[in-house]
């Protein structure tokens, strides 16, 4: 029985064997061997091809720097930008490098909180005002525009010419004026920073942080009303010059979104200056803005700590010299009104010997600040509150410049390391113009409503 079935099995498989579609035997019951798929290999980029790569992109994009500082005897019929002067900006440099657009400063030191203070401060603030209107309608209106939108740019930009706006560094001339802001914004001024280097009428300055030695612990009630207008008017707060304290009740009570015109990550650099990561988180949440800074001492803490060691020992070595003792800032803040202007007296005099050996003995040997520094705060920054929050900005002719943007010619560089870390045409677009523009539209969209 056993023979029959083995025989009847044998016949059934070469039946079926015959009637297979293909007509071949059936294959053996092995594995067969693994195919090894066949592999492109993407073709390095060269870097020709890279350096053409970012061109055309840096092309495309529109470039904007919300900080450049001007001298007002650079804006007249016989000396002006329309010349290559020995300025970081000019309009030869900015078509040289490919930069769209520059937020020109409305730029006042700050002075006492006098009726004389004030009136010089104002008169400043005009002149200034007045010399950006003279190089872009008459000195050279065929070749840069004043825009006051982000409409604006964008047409003047796509009709090939160059783009001026005006940016207000400290809040000192209005006085105790609110109505000044108005004519300000009539202006052009696009937007204000309610403090500078010192104290004034409405905010505390983050100068005030090494002896913890404020005037108003933040805001003013009259910086509080100067805040409400320039929301109510359209002009973006600018927060990179104020305390700490003074930045977060901004945060606390604008009703648009802020921006942060010329500062950089103090997690990385350790600058009064810079944003600590608490602050840059609320100005996410606010939907602002923060213009990485291309400053030696905010962006490369080698250089920052150098700078600040070196003018320690020369201060400690001039002053021992002239028999002066160097206080500690908390230490002078408090002393009598009487002792606190004769220990400025006497660090007049050491101040008066260090600023030349400075130049010389510290800031001529200090470690250098690169486009590179400048990009990894950009990236510290994107990777913390992401890409819609972080722009451009040089503080060109105020102290800033750096190996490879040391003027407005070189605004390539940027473009270029930032296509080297990978970053996209319409993230580069993003951070160059289009997060500030979008903060722009922002804030005039809320101040139309109101």
């Amino acid at each position: 029985m056993t023979q029959i079935r083995l025989v009847f099995l044998s016949i059934l498989a070469l039946l079926l064997a015959a009637c297979s579609d293909s007509g071949s035997p059936a294959p053996a019951a092995t594995t067969p061997p693994a195919q090894t798929p066949v592999v492109q290999e993407e073709e390095a980029e060269s870097e020709t091809d890279l350096i053409a790569r970012a061109q055309a992109i840096h092309d495309r994009v529109i470039t904007l720097d919300t900080h450049a500082d001007i001298n007002t005897e650079n804006f007249t019929s016989s000396v002006n930008y329309t010349q290559d002067l020995d300025t970081q900006v000019n309009i030869p440099k900015m078509l040289e490098g490919g930069l769209d657009v520059a937020f020109f400063i409305v730029y006042t030191g700050q002075g006492e909180l006098t009726e004389a203070g004030y009136s010089a401060a104002y008169d400043n603030a005009i002149d200034k005002f007045e010399a950006i209107h003279r190089l872009a309608e008459e000195i050279a209106p065929d070749e840069i525009e004043l825009a006051y939108t982000s409409d604006d740019v964008r047409r003047i930009a796509g009709e090939g010419k160059l783009v001026a706006m005006i940016g207000i560094e400290n809040a000192y001339p209005i006085a105790d004026d609110i109505s000044r802001i108005e004519d300000f914004h009539a202006r052009g001024g696009r937007y204000m920073s309610l403090a500078h280097n010192g104290h004034n009428q409405l905010s505390d300055s983050h100068t005030g942080e090494a002896a913890q030695d404020y005037l108003h612990d933040g805001l003013s009630e009259l910086g509080r009303q100067a805040l409400a207008e320039m929301n109510r008017l359209g002009i973006m707060v600018d927060i990179s010059h104020p305390s700490t304290a003074a930045i977060h009740e901004m945060l606390e009570l604008s009703t648009a979104p802020v921006i942060a015109s010329h500062s950089s990550a103090r997690a990385l650099t350790n600058h009064t200056r810079n944003l600590d990561d608490e602050t840059l988180l609320m100005i996410r949440d606010n939907g602002g803005v923060v213009q990485t800074v291309a400053f030696g001492s905010y962006i490369s803490e080698a250089q920052r700590s150098f700078l600040e060691q070196g003018r320690a020992r020369l201060v400690n070595e001039i002053a021992a010299d002239l028999d002066v003792e160097v206080l500690p800032p908390s230490v002078v803040a408090t002393l009598s009104e009487e002792a606190a202007a004769e220990y400025e007296a006497q660090m007049d005099q050491v101040n008066a010997v260090l600023f030349p050996r400075l130049r010389e003995e510290v800031n001529a040997l200090a470690p250098a600040a690169t486009v590179a520094d400048f990009v990894d705060h950009v990236d510290y920054m994107v990777d913390l509150i992401g890409l819609d929050h972080v722009g451009i900005s040089s503080d060109f002719d105020g102290g800033g410049g750096i190996e490879g943007w040391s003027d407005a010619s070189e605004t390539f560089n940027v473009t270029l390391e930032l296509v080297r870390r990978g970053y996209t045409e319409a993230e580069i677009g993003q951070l160059w113009s289009g997060n500030l523009l979008r903060v722009l539209d922002e804030v005039q969209e809320i101040a139309a409503a109101m």
